[in-house]
């Protein structure tokens, strides 16, 4: 019993899951005027069941390349652990329980009374990241940008679910997310290259490791600083900067920039896994500045 349990965990992807959950959160705590323990609780656990689905429909649609990667050989599909069944079972039952749940926040402005805001964009990243991006990393680069988009709506959804509103605030989170992409999927298919390859992935831009992937990663992380710094210059008094926390993000994003500029002046597989790891903790401690800042005003 705790072996399967353990076996449905690593379909899911828990860590992973849960990074996504944290940029949820951090959405949630920005757009908030008056905490909500219940619709915080639903957008957690809405949160992670609706990436732990996505996560395993991936898994089971590249069960069969995952088989060539080192990395992935050992997942529960390619050993054999679960079967096709099993996992679309649960990845199917599991992604019905996240959107009933992000279902019941803010229900009231539902579309055509059927889906909440927060539903809509959970089920939106469901099929984004399940019929979009998994085949088309078969086929194209394109995957990346299409990826970018499911991967950049959990930023977005705590802010829906916080203010039931989209709007120009929720879509600055949006593109922070969605920029900041781009360097970390750029560096993880510079250091996985062979192993892509070998499984029939195309993930790294211009095919071959170089400069043109790198100054790509450059331009986005140069957009993803100033992104981050534009409501700074804005009035607003749920999502602003103060001048303190305008100066933090300028030096963690210029020490972002930087990882890719070196890998741009040396383009080698050491520089490209230093931006993976600086890509990795870059987001996180950018949303806590922004929601130590909100919370000091």
């Amino acid at each position: 019993m705790i072996e399967t349990a353990k076996y449905y965990g690593q379909l899911l992807k828990f860590r992973l899951s849960f990074s996504v959950v944290f940029s949820a959160i951090s959405g949630y705590l920005l757009g908030i005027d008056e905490f909500s323990t219940n619709q915080f609780l639903l957008l957690i656990l809405g949160g992670f069941c609706v990436t732990g689905s996505a996560n395993g429909f991936n898994q089971i649609l590249e069960r069969t390349h995952d088989k060539l990667m080192i990395r992935t050989a050992n997942r529960p599909l390619p050993m054999g652990h679960l079967t096709i069944n099993q996992a679309i079972l649960f990845s199917s039952l599991l992604g019905l329980l996240g959107l009933s749940l992000l279902n019941f926040i803010n229900p009231q402005g539902s579309y055509y009374g059927l889906l909440s805001k927060s539903c809509f964009f959970g089920l939106l990243s469901i099929m984004l990241y399940v019929l979009a991006y998994t085949p088309l990393k078969r086929i194209s680069t394109t995957s990346v940008f299409v990826g970018a988009i499911p991967g950049a709506i959990p930023f977005l959804l705590g802010w829906v679910a916080a203010t039931d509103d989209f709007e120009l605030f929720g879509g600055t989170l949006f593109a922070i997310q969605f920029f900041w992409q781009f360097p970390h999927f750029i560096a993880i298919a510079w250091v996985l290259d062979k192993e892509y390859k070998k499984a029939g992935f195309k993930m790294l831009f211009g095919g071959e490791k170089g400069r043109y992937p790198a100054v790509l990663s450059i331009l986005s992380s140069l957009i993803t600083i100033i992104i981050s710094m534009i409501p700074f210059f804005w009035n607003h008094n749920t999502l602003s900067l103060s001048i303190y926390a305008f100066v933090l993000i300028a030096i963690l994003g210029t020490w972002f920039t930087l990882k890719s500029l070196r890998l741009y002046i040396n383009v080698n597989d050491l520089n490209a896994k230093k931006l993976m790891i600086a890509s990795i903790f870059y987001l996180p401690l950018l949303q806590i500045i922004y929601i130590a800042d909100k919370l000091m005003r």
